[in-house]
């Protein structure tokens, strides 16, 4: 099995070194910082999986899809961030000699919308979601580790039933220590996930306190709540479902179950406005407004969580 990851940052480097483990053929295009540390010193991966280490020789990275001699993949992994979509599908699009007539595209990435970049360039039959609430967190350019596992990874169509054709890719993850499997509801899984970062990452950004402090607090609790009801009231507008049919059912299972399991992790919002890096806020709370203006749902609370990001990513840039 060979497998391109596109994107090295915490997500792209922990995926990788599942394949790895796996001894799935990996490449792994990434920024020179990167490229220039893992053909010095490996992969390195620690954390709540355990250790592993793969040696510069046993992966293949580089700077560029140009850098690449013509080879076709069987999966192609986008671990970039959400804003950096568009130009990740103009670059492979350009490059499509790495594509073979069954190579699968993967989306590793927060938010909503990546899948609608990718359908402007490519075939929605290559277009596949993976749902990831596992916390990576990169510790040098290299070097990646595991901290928090709410759930298995979810690999999907949002466009077809079948996900069968990824089965495959989860072998290879769960036998590098991640558990993975493939579903036919991926949708619902990406808008569970919506729920849960739109209500944490912002306010765990603009506070810089872990999730479980927002939790424990009735003021974070009381806004986290506005936010969520807010995203079901847009989801029913727009047509789209999750795994539970209402707010109240959903806050239910985000107070005794999702939070608890991540109670110490901090956002990742909060993280690159620290790294004074742009944030994926635009395709979290930013697409969930979006998509309320374009169905004629108000959404004030998660109005006000945005726009205080935004100013403070603008202050930190």
């Amino acid at each position: 099995m060979r497998v391109l990851v596109y994107g090295a940052g915490s997500v792209g480097l922990g995926i990788a070194s599942c394949l790895l483990k796996s001894e799935a053929r990996v490449d792994i295009v990434a920024r020179e910082n990167t490229v220039s540390l893992l053909r010095m010193r490996g992969l390195t991966r620690t954390g709540i999986f355990g250790d592993y280490h793969a040696e510069p020789a046993a992966f293949g990275s580089y700077l560029s899809l140009g850098e690449i001699e013509a080879r076709t993949y069987d999966y192609l992994l986008v671990c970039t961030k959400s804003f950096d979509s568009f130009e990740a599908a103009k670059d492979i699009s350009e490059h499509n000699f790495l594509l073979g007539e069954k190579t699968k595209i993967i989306l590793f990435q927060n938010g909503w919308g990546n899948a609608e970049i990718f359908l402007s360039f490519f075939d929605k039959d290559r277009i596949y979601n993976a749902r990831v609430i596992t916390g990576f967190r990169r510790l040098q350019s290299n070097e990646v580790t595991i901290t928090v596992h709410a759930d298995a990874i979810h690999i999907g169509s949002l466009f077809n039933k079948d996900s069968s054709k990824a089965e495959d890719l989860c072998e290879l993850i769960r036998n590098g220590d991640i558990p993975c499997e493939t579903t036919n509801a991926i949708g619902k899984d990406l808008w569970a996930k919506m729920l849960y970062n739109c209500a944490l990452n912002p306010l765990g950004a603009i506070l810089d306190v872990p999730y479980g402090v927002l939790a424990a607090n009735e003021f974070t609790r009381s806004v986290m709540n506005g936010i969520i009801e807010e995203v079901f009231s847009v989801m029913a507008a727009a047509g789209y479902e999750t795994h539970w049919a209402s707010a109240k059912e959903f806050l239910e299972v985000f107070y005794e179950k999702l939070v608890p399991s991540t109670a110490k992790h901090k956002s990742s919002t909060l993280q690159d406005i620290l790294a004074r890096k742009k944030t994926e806020i635009d395709a979290l709370n930013g697409a969930v407004i979006k998509l309320a203006e374009k169905h004629q749902t108000k959404t004030p609370y998660n109005l006000v969580v945005y726009n205080m990001v935004k100013f403070i990513e603008g202050k930190s840039n």
